[in-house]
């Protein structure tokens, strides 16, 4: 009865009812005390603007990007090998498969999730089969990192393209959408780039005008567009 008791409220606590949609939030609203402290669990987000000031909505396609994760399966085999010194002795083989880090299947809370954490099974994390999926965000989310007084994260719900399921899941979760983003298990339409990568291409354009490979006037047209980035200034 207890456990029964335990259980009614451990999935109850998983429906928190959220105040109204935030149509816009941005990853300094997630860090900024003053304005997550009156956000609640669970609050629907219509668009969220990450720190690298990519954005991403609701009814967007995404694609799934590479794994940066792996999983390590053992099995073990027992069995008698004759009368020598190996009869009756056991052996083990380990397997191991790509798995994303930030990608879970199924939603991000619910019955079966409140099931599989009182068993002590971990979260079924998305495999390198979904790769280079295309997707659709169903619902974005915000979720505080422990109490109230801790930052913000993003969890986005995706649906597949075409409306059929991720084998017997329904969705996937994308359980740090910040995070997911920057090691490109998430790939993002129209994606700005980062500074590292602008310095790197403005490196190569560069080397491509000292042997003639581009004019001067086309390496001061891209360092002109690649200055903002680069000095992290946003032109007027």
């Amino acid at each position: 009865m207890k456990k029964l008791l335990f259980l009614a409220t451990l999935i109850a606590s998983t429906f928190t009812f959220a105040q109204d949609d935030i149509s816009e939030l941005t990853y300094k609203n997630t860090q900024d005390i003053n304005y997550f402290n009156t956000v609640k669990n669970g609050t629907q987000v219509i668009k969220y603007i990450t720190v690298s000031d990519n954005s991403v909505s609701v009814g967007d396609t995404l694609t799934l990007g590479t794994p940066t994760s792996a999983e390590t399966a053992t099995r073990t085999y027992a069995g008698g090998f004759g009368n020598g010194v190996r009869a009756g002795v056991a052996q083990s083989r380990s397997t191991s498969k790509k798995t994303y880090e930030f990608v879970k299947m199924g939603r991000p809370a619910g019955f079966t999730s409140v099931i599989a954490t009182m068993n002590g099974d971990a979260q079924y994390m998305a495999d390198n089969s979904l790769k280079n999926t295309t997707v659709i965000v169903e619902e974005i989310k915000t979720y505080h990192r422990g109490s109230k007084k801790k930052p913000l994260y993003v969890v986005m719900v995706l649906g597949e393209i075409n409306g059929r399921a991720f084998g017997i899941n329904k969705y996937l979760s994308v359980m740090d959408t910040e995070l997911a983003i920057e090691s490109g298990e998430i790939l993002l339409k129209n994606m700005k780039m980062t500074r590292e990568e602008a310095i790197e291409k403005l490196k190569e354009a560069k080397e491509l005008m000292e042997i003639d490979m581009m004019s001067k006037d086309e390496f001061e047209e891209l360092k002109k567009e690649l200055a903002p980035l680069i000095t992290n200034k946003k032109e007027d």
